[in-house]
Formats: C-alpha cells, sequence, structure tokens
C-alpha cells in the first residue's frame, strides 16, 4: 500500500510539474514575443511561428543556436539574434519554453492560387527525374510532421520564412544533411512556389 502511495504521489508531482513548466514558459516566453508574437504567432513574416511546434523540434533549435554560439559558428544553427538569446537558456529554460510554444495554437495561412497545382506535385510526389525526395516522405500529408522523430511543422508557417530556410539549406549556410540535399536540387521557382503551398496546408 506505501508502495502504491509513493508511486501516486510520484505521478501527481510529474503532473503538476509539467504544467508548471508550460507556466514558467509562459513567463519565460516574454523576451521571444518581440519575434515571435504574444501568442506565438509572428506578425513579422521573417520570424517564424512558434505555437503548435513539436516541443522536441523547438528544443532542439534552440541547443543548435547554443552550439553554433560556443562552436564560434563550427557547429549547429547559426544567428547572430538567435545565438545571443540562445546561450543564457538554461536546459530547463528551454524545456519550459518548448512545452509552452507546443501547447498554443498555431495560426492558418492560405496557399495562393497560382501555387496550388505544382506545390502539391512538388510536395507529394518530388521529382524523380531529379531524384528530388517529396516533402511528404518526412512531414506527413498535411505538413504536421511527427513528434517522435523530431521532423517540424511546416504547414501554416510563413511563407517568406519557409523560402528563406529553404535557402539557408542550399547554401549550406544552415546545416542539416538531409535538408541540405534535398534543397540543392530545388530552382528558385521550387523554392517559391513549395514555400506557398507548405504555407495554406492544413
Amino acid at each position: 500500500m506505501k508502495k502504491f502511495a509513493l508511486i501516486l504521489n510520484l505521478f501527481i508531482s510529474c503532473f503538476i510539474l509539467a504544467r508548471e513548466s508550460v507556466e514558467a514558459g509562459k513567463i519565460k516566453s516574454a523576451i521571444c514575443s518581440a519575434c515571435h508574437g504574444v501568442d506565438g504567432n509572428s506578425q513579422l513574416t521573417m520570424y517564424p511561428k512558434l505555437a503548435g511546434q513539436h516541443a522536441k523540434y523547438i528544443e532542439k533549435q534552440l541547443k543548435d543556436f547554443q552550439l553554433s554560439m560556443k562552436s564560434n559558428g563550427e557547429s549547429g544553427r547559426a544567428d547572430p539574434v538567435m545565438g545571443g538569446i540562445a546561450i543564457s537558456l538554461s536546459t530547463q529554460d528551454i524545456a519550459d519554453l518548448a512545452v509552452y510554444y507546443s501547447s498554443l495554437k498555431m495560426s492558418f495561412s492560405t496557399t495562393s492560387d497560382n501555387a496550388i497545382d505544382k506545390g502539391k506535385i512538388l510536395y507529394t510526389a518530388g521529382d524523380p527525374k531529379r531524384s528530388l525526395t517529396a516533402c511528404i516522405a518526412c512531414h506527413g500529408p498535411r505538413g504536421n510532421g511527427t513528434k517522435l522523430s523530431g521532423f517540424p511543422k511546416i504547414s501554416g508557417q510563413h511563407p517568406e520564412y519557409l523560402k528563406t530556410q529553404l535557402q539557408k539549406f542550399r547554401s549550406g549556410s544552415r546545416k542539416h544533411d538531409m535538408m541540405q540535399d534535398i534543397s540543392k536540387k530545388l530552382t528558385n521557382e521550387d523554392i517559391s512556389i513549395l514555400s506557398e503551398y507548405i504555407s495554406g496546408l492544413h
């Protein structure tokens, strides 16, 4: 009986801690709101929406920003603004922020009519002639990615932000083996169309 009570208390404590993490993340997010919005839905299209993003992915990106600062850009994800902010965060801060933003709802976006047909083909089928992998393979039919794999939710994101990131992957200024390999096969038109299409994919 004592063992059961101990397990029950431990479970309750963990549940409370998880709730407190969300609340702590909300408080800590004050510094993030200037760029990413008070609800995690940035109004500035050069900055990503964080609302509804998988916690595991947010954690990885923040740690990658830290790694870049610590390695002078040799490893991780280089960004002068985010690097400066992330380097001051503790492991608990990162966990709290990730859980908080993942608990929010991402705002909807739409796809322009001229990007629907070509975008759907690129997203769902890729281009076998160019050995271009379809986005759907990792990000899923609705662009929601998966929590366990760490593949991010990309649907609903600002098309301008998506375009910039694909360009960075292609140039190698943002490192990710798989995305760099795929983006090198994308033309400027492909990137523009995919960015528009994915933004409105729900």
